[in-house]
């Protein structure tokens, strides 16, 4: 009798709130308890397992679902955007009792209500809560809409910071789809440059809190915005408006902003370029260098690379090989291009490196399918330490899976003549990674010495590891390798390495046992199989050491055969 009296009233509180004559007005301004009314009758509808009280409900929930959505248009506010998940609940448990697609009302809720409020920590809080809640359902009935809307998702943990990340990593695999995959990596990097886009727009418009990006022309400062926004969704250019000369002051926002407008969306439109090497993001970035940090921002520096870890994990585990070969391109055009934090620079760029490593063990042939943009990034190897990095680590790639494989003849070839040029240009110039500065103090001059000996090492080893492999190369990579031992101006790591490379390759079978490929000669005569060293290799110490013990060993000789222990040593005494 309780429970009837109890469905009676909440069904009422329901109807009455679902009126369109009241349709302007937020619905939980004139009824605070209707977010509990519709909980409560959520909570009877499961526990009755009766489709009649559903069919009952559902035409006041649809309602009172379309009401509160056109107020917040209007009046936006925090109990609208609960009142609104807890309605999405109801279509998600229902939905298919009384044929209610959900997916609309997600795209509504997303696109009317998310929009504006993401920065309201406790609708941001309440969202995640939904979406893990129902994750399998959402990922297997609606596989798009957590990719569509990732950006607005990232929006959330950008502005809400840490306290968001555990929920956020919970439904991360879901913004992973084939349309999103690309696109997701370069906004997970610029997490740091979306916290500075949003912290920009709340000093020149005020709180973010009930207003969307897109909507923000009732702010204090609209023109500028309204320009971006055109210029984001109808390619209308800023320049052309002539408004520059109208927004002064510190904060307010500029034509360097029009980089951030890829950042600023709610919904995943495709990989757009980001113009780092611009004047605009150039003069952006070194502000943020001589201004201090606010915690929004260091929480995304570090926020950042974990996330990463996640997504390059899916990366390797679900994605298929296209995509991930289209990927690799995409990190190395990024490697240099990052927000300007030594540490976050760091943890970044040694994710990306393990990341096109672990690729490339997987899928040798990306090396000769991606053969172009590996040759310009060694072409590039001058241009920063940065990018001197990346590429001594392809050359290291190059030579230990054989330019792509046994059948690449060509592009091995093509690869190993752009590892000669790098080569000679190292042999003949100093001015690694380093533009051409009388004022040079010594400790620089004798790290930019060190960095080019340490590429210098790599091309020689990925040099005399192609030749290896393919053996058509050897002519040339004796002559290579005969240039850098006869060279007095090199340094003294580099010459020795090259004269011990060109003893071995004397001994073609030792030769391929050290820097030939993982597998596919252990027939040859005279190689090592090293992948038996766990079971055949057993010695502590070589055996040349122990050259007086004669026969074969019988034994797991140690350091104590040749090493008196120290009790021996006391009776010796």
């Amino acid at each position: 009798m309780d429970r009837e009296r109890d469905w009676e009233f909440y069904l009422r509180s329901l109807s009455l709130s679902a009126r369109e004559s009241s349709s302007s007005n937020d619905p939980t301004a004139s009824d605070p308890s209707l977010l509990q009314s519709v909980r409560k009758l959520c909570e009877i509808c499961k526990n009755e397992k009766s489709e009649d009280l559903v069919a009952r409900v559902y035409p006041q929930m649809n309602k009172l679902f379309q009401r509160t959505v056109a107020s917040q248009s209007q009046s936006p506010s925090h109990n609208s955007s609960l009142l609104l998940l807890a309605i999405l609940q109801f279509f998600l448990d229902f939905g298919e009792v009384v044929l209610h697609d959900a997916d609309p009302s997600l795209r509504t809720y997303f696109r009317s209500c998310l929009s504006r409020e993401f920065s309201d920590p406790a609708v941001a809080a309440a969202t995640l809560d939904f979406l893990n809640a129902n994750k399998i359902k959402i990922i297997s009935s609606f596989p798009t809409l957590l990719p569509e809307f990732f950006p607005l998702l990232l929006k959330l943990i950008a502005w809400n910071g840490e306290k968001l990340e555990r929920p956020v990593l919970k439904i991360f695999p879901g913004l992973v789809s084939p349309g999103s995959f690309l696109p997701l990596f370069p906004s997970l990097v610029d997490l740091p440059i979306l916290v500075v886009a949003l912290e920009k727009v709340e000093r020149s418009s005020g709180s973010l809190v009930g207003s969307s990006i897109a909507s923000i022309q009732k702010s204090a400062a609209p023109e500028m915005l309204i320009q971006l926004m055109d210029e984001s969704y109808t390619g209308s250019t800023i320049e052309d408006i002539g408004v520059n000369s109208e927004i002064e002051g510190s904060d307010s926002i500029d034509v360097s902003d029009s980089l951030f407008l890829d950042l600023l969306k709610d919904e995943n439109d495709g990989l757009a370029e980001r113009h780092w090497t611009s004047p605009g993001m150039a003069a952006a970035l070194q502000s943020l260098i001589k201004s201090s940090q606010s915690e929004r921002l260091r929480q995304a520096l570090l926020m950042t690379p974990r996330l990463l870890d996640v997504y390059f994990s899916i990366a390797l585990h679900e994605v298929n090989n296209s995509l991930i070969c289209a990927l690799i391109p995409l990190l190395m055009s990024r490697y240099d291009s990052l927000f300007p934090d030594r540490i976050f620079s760091y943890e970044v760029r040694r994710r990306l490196l393990e990341f096109m490593l672990a690729a490339f063990h997987r899928s040798p042939d990306f090396i000769a399918l991606l053969k172009k943009p590996i040759i310009d990034r060694l072409g590039e190897a001058y241009d920063s330490s940065a990018k001197t990095e990346l590429a001594l680590q392809l050359c290291w790639a190059i030579g230990e899976h054989g330019g792509g494989g046994g059948s690449r003849k060509d592009i091995a070839r093509e690869l190993f003549e752009s590892l000669e040029l790098l080569l000679y240009e190292n042999l003949s110039s100093s001015r690694l990674g380093l533009s051409q500065e009388s004022s040079v103090t010594s400790a620089d001059a004798a790290s930019r010495k060190s960095s080019q000996a340490r590429l210098l090492c790599f091309v020689i080893t990925a040099i005399a590891k192609l030749a290896t492999f393919h053996r058509e190369l050897l002519p040339r990579a004796r002559v290579s390798l005969a240039k850098v031992a006869r060279s007095r101006n090199s340094d003294m790591r580099v010459w020795r390495r090259a004269r011990d490379y060109l003893g071995l390759m004397n001994e073609p079978a030792l030769c391929m046992s050290v820097l030939g490929p993982l597998s596919g000669h252990q027939g040859s005569p005279g190689t090592v199989n090293w992948t038996d060293g766990g079971s055949k290799m057993i010695a502590h110490v070589p055996f040349y050491i122990l050259n007086d013990q004669e026969g074969p060993p019988f034994h797991d000789f140690s350091f104590s055969d040749i090493i008196p222990r120290s009790s021996e040593k006391k009776q010796a005494i």
